[in-house]
């Protein structure tokens, strides 16, 4: 099931990460460039840094410009995450792409690659909802509100591999098709965001 494969990839990248723990350490992606693998590695891995990221801008004390300059990295980061799903995509478009498609097929409110990209963000937050449920640092309450939490993520983590398989299922089989749109994002676009194109003048 591709489900359980990308979830132990997303495992495999986060454990590699925590090796570490340094949102500066350069990825080493041990799959080959040609494997479906390498590919949800280097996604779960851009996920993976900006959650740290993100971790570290709501430092209360953090230095504004050190802050600005992170919040360039994040959107840096969230751009190169867009594209990551959309290359995933792409693999789907390519595997499927001899599939007939049945006249009463239907489309699917997301694609594949966005449903990974869940799955991804998913396996985070059991990572990190797991470290604070075994904090012995941490009280007892807060350790049993987190196992809680860390229950229905699990949950959730069954529920959506199940959703993700299904999907593909269906969409190799014809009883639903694929259609992706690339993302128009403005905000990062100087001839888009007024802000920034007004600069230009």
């Amino acid at each position: 099931m591709f489900s359980k494969l990308a979830y132990s990839v997303f495992e495999q990248s986060i454990k590699d990460y925590h090796q570490f723990d340094n949102v500066d350490q350069p990825i080493n992606n041990p799959f080959p460039k040609d494997k479906f693998e390498h590919l949800l590695y280097h996604k779960n891995w851009i996920d993976t840094v900006q959650w740290h990221f993100e971790d570290i801008i709501r430092d209360p004390n953090i230095d504004p410009v050190a802050a600005l300059t992170l919040k360039r990295r994040i959107d840096a980061s969230n751009q190169e995450r867009t594209d990551m799903v959309e290359y995933i995509d792409s693999y789907f478009l390519q595997k499927y792409s001899h599939v007939v498609v049945k006249e009463s097929a239907k489309i699917n409110s997301e694609s594949p690659a966005w449903a990974f990209d869940r799955l991804s963000i998913l396996a985070l937050k059991i990572y990190h909802m797991n470290e604070e449920a075994t904090r012995a640092e941490a009280s007892q309450d807060h350790r049993d509100k987190c196992q809680v939490k860390l229950n229905i993520l699990l949950e959730q983590r069954t529920d959506l591999s199940t959703a993700i398989d299904d999907l593909l299922k269906d969409i190799e089989n014809g009883a639903k098709f694929m259609k992706v749109y690339k993302q128009m994002k403005m905000y990062n676009d100087d001839d888009l965001n007024p802000v920034l194109y007004q600069n230009k003048k």
